[in-house]
């Protein structure tokens, strides 16, 4: 790992760019904290770190405050990152699925969505070695957001993270039920009730498989991009009381 810039933010928190050979990402830490602190991995869609600054930013900050460190990874194809031309031809398909108003088959999910998760969760291990040596991060681990599915694997494969947040969306591939029945760590997932981009009962379906003992699913009115402050402090607190 090698920090490229960091800068103070207006509250204190340090952040700073880095690589991990050709992957970009950034990690935010508390102000001050007395002992090394607790991380939360934050997951993003594959639309690049630049345009999803100003929201994992806002994520990073909430959970600082509660003096929990975050870090984010680019996605492969995503960003500055090389093209990726098989997910690119996925997503062309899925668009053009999706405007004649067809169905989305398992064959175009699971075209889009598992290379992505192959090839993207190793990177995430890596980072996560990367940031577990540093002297200011200690751990427990948590992950939170992002594309479910990666999420899904991590909670599967990675055991030194203890707790996750979902935000539940469509485009899960059959195969990720199957994984999810073998996650046992405890988790908080969101569900926007009236997403226009997600299919409700394969939410609640992936809800159901998932094998946690301690599993809160909580549902709000209201699209994508309306999730109540409320429900962000909600899943802020589930984080606080696994990691703190």
């Amino acid at each position: 790992m090698q920090f490229t810039s960091e800068q103070r933010l207006d509250d204190g928190i340090l952040e700073r760019e880095f690589t991990l050979g050709e992957i970009p990402g950034i990690l935010w830490t508390p102000a001050s904290a007395s002992a090394p602190a607790p991380l939360i991995l934050l997951g993003h869609p594959p639309l690049g770190l630049r345009k999803m600054y100003p929201r994992l930013v806002a994520r990073a900050r909430h959970s600082a405050a509660e003096g929990i460190a975050t870090a984010t990874i680019e996605l492969p194809g995503s960003g500055d990152r090389p093209r990726w031309p098989a997910i690119e031809q996925a997503r062309a398909d899925l668009r053009r699925v999706m405007e004649a108003g067809e169905p989305v088959g398992d064959e175009v999910i699971d075209a889009l969505i598992l290379p992505l998760v192959e090839k993207s969760v190793p990177e995430w291990q890596a980072a996560l070695d990367a940031l577990l040596s540093l002297p200011e991060i200690g751990g427990p681990v948590g992950y939170s957001g992002g594309v479910i599915s990666i999420g899904i694997r991590l909670a599967v494969v990675e055991p030194r993270i203890v707790a996750a947040g979902f935000f539940a969306g469509s485009l899960v591939p059959a195969a990720m039920f199957e994984e999810a029945r073998r996650v046992t760590i405890p988790l908080h997932v969101l569900l926007q009730w009236d997403d226009e981009g997600n299919d409700r009962q394969a939410a609640l379906d992936l809800f159901d498989a998932f094998g946690s003992k301690e599993k809160t699913l909580e549902a709000n009115m209201g699209g994508h991009t309306g999730v109540p402050q409320f429900a962000g402090d909600a899943a802020a607190q589930f984080f606080t009381r696994h990691l703190k």
